[in-house]
């Protein structure tokens, strides 16, 4: 069983380590000691991070759509071509890249500052071990 330092957690989080820290002091996930850091053990921390993706969801109004994979963030770069554009979205520690078409952008608005969310449908998902 894979476990965690506080600080890596944090990075899987998408948060700070004193938040983090204060997660696991508030108890809002089990900690415990090895030697002088503080452990999370990965089943706790996937557990932790579904709570939190579901708070953040019930916390914003999301659309109705099948697309469950919804990365909200802030676009910082805009590329338009005559016809196509590629967007960048920075969602938490998430670089998102997208393109579509200029009329889309347009009609959407998108410009570098806006906040945006992307979500992402695939038939194709490939997960590497870190």
């Amino acid at each position: 069983m894979d476990s965690y330092t506080i600080g890596q957690a944090a990075r899987l989080l998408g948060v700070s380590v004193d938040t983090a820290r204060r997660w696991a002091d508030a108890e809002r996930f089990p900690t415990r000691r090895e030697g002088a850091r503080r452990m999370v053990d990965g089943p706790d921390l996937a557990a932790f991070c579904v709570q939190v993706a579901q708070e953040a969801a019930e916390a914003e109004e999301m659309p109705n759509t099948s697309v469950r994979n919804a990365f909200p963030g802030i676009v910082t770069a805009v590329k338009l071509g005559i016809v196509d554009a590629q967007v960048e979205i920075q969602a938490g520690p998430h670089r998102v890249v997208s393109l579509l078409t200029r009329e889309a952008v347009e009609e959407l608005g998108l410009e570098v500052g806006a906040r945006a969310v992307a979500r992402v449908k695939a038939t194709s998902v490939f997960v590497d071990r870190a």
